[in-house]
């Protein structure tokens, strides 16, 4: 008889228990980034929502901002680092190959020998690392995992790209997973469609940027990130209705539940649809972060979540609505309790 594996045994519920955030120290307006791409405040703000949004230094680093943001998430959860054993981070901006930066923003945590993981969903990954993050706790593979969801933007912008220079900013936000009493973090829908890769890229691939610089050498011109936003918005205005229903009816809920909705922060106006379509209850708070962060892909439903609690629009304990989507196009969603936060 063949021998026999033994299963591990998780738990029955799982909970965000913390929430921490980074944002740089440097706030840039729209009138500073106006100018290369021949703009305004008033066409920025009408066409995005976005007022200002935040540029990290060069001291501010994928790495620290991660660190800075998990620690405070470690606090408002009251979790020590010797209890955290995985740590997945979700980026598009560790302009590194290899190796991933999550072993080293474990080490930096004091969490060497914690599995430690990148992953890359664009502007959806942060929902798709909390939803594994949670799988794994159920589990059993893990007791409480740290999720991070981080960008550094401004290093992959052409700040005379009018499609994307008045978009995007940097920052962190990061939330400890683990065993809660009753569940806190619903099921997730998520998904991809591949057709519309094109909507949101890198302008090359690093290989075209070598065969580049051998041919023209200094003249060669480095990736970017780029954008088509027409193709972004109407598939975001007409595929996300069907996510949103679904996550809240596979969590047992009507839209008359929710306390809230955290989209990510892609544009006001597809916020603004968003919360007209579900006809979300007048007393359903509505992250509207971007009009202060812009868009941070992966970090910004934590950053919005903290704006939300922050302000006093929402309190921990209230059902929020995840929606998160971006290249790929990638896309995930799921209620959660919102956690206590620092």
């Amino acid at each position: 008889m063949a021998a026999r594996i033994a299963q591990t045994t998780g738990v029955e519920h799982t909970a965000i228990l913390g929430l921490g955030v980074y944002r740089p120290a440097r706030v840039v307006t729209n009138d500073e980034i106006a100018g290369p791409i021949d703009s305004s405040d008033e066409w920025i703000r009408t066409r995005s929502g976005i007022r200002t949004r935040h540029f990290a230094s060069a001291e501010e680093t994928v790495q620290s901002m991660s660190v800075a943001a998990a620690r405070d998430a470690m606090a408002a959860a009251g979790v020590a680092a010797d209890q955290v054993d995985c740590v997945i981070v979700a980026t598009s901006t560790h302009l590194l190959l290899t190796p991933a930066i999550g072993p080293r923003i474990a080490t930096d945590l004091d969490m060497t020998g914690a599995a430690a993981f990148d992953i890359s969903a664009g502007c959806a990954g942060f929902c798709h690392a909390l939803a594994m993050a949670s799988d794994l706790v159920r589990a059993g593979t893990s007791h409480h995992a740290l999720v991070i969801g981080v960008e550094k933007l401004t290093d992959t912008l052409d700040f005379t790209d009018r499609s994307t220079a008045f978009l995007f900013g940097d920052g962190a936000g990061a939330v400890i997973v683990g065993p809660a009493e009753e569940q806190g973090i619903g099921p997730t829908v998520w998904g991809s469609d591949g057709t519309q890769h094109h909507a949101i890229r890198q302008t090359k691939d690093w290989m075209e940027f070598f065969t580049e610089i051998e041919e023209k050498g200094t003249d060669a011109v480095r990736p970017y990130l780029t954008m088509e936003g027409t193709a972004v918005f109407r598939w975001a205005a007409h595929s996300l209705e069907k996510v949103c229903r679904e996550a809240i009816d596979r969590a047992g809920l009507t839209t008359d539940d929710l306390n809230a909705m955290i989209p990510h922060q892609a544009n006001g106006r597809i916020i603004e649809i968003m919360s007209r379509v579900l006809k979300l209850p007048a007393d359903c708070a509505l992250a509207n972060d971007i009009e202060e962060t812009g868009n941070t892909s992966a970090a910004s439903v934590p950053l919005a979540m903290e704006a939300l609690l922050r302000k006093g629009e929402s309190e921990p304990g209230d059902a929020a609505l995840l929606i998160a989507f971006g290249a790929g196009l990638s896309y995930a969603a799921q209620v959660v309790t919102l956690p206590a936060w620092r």
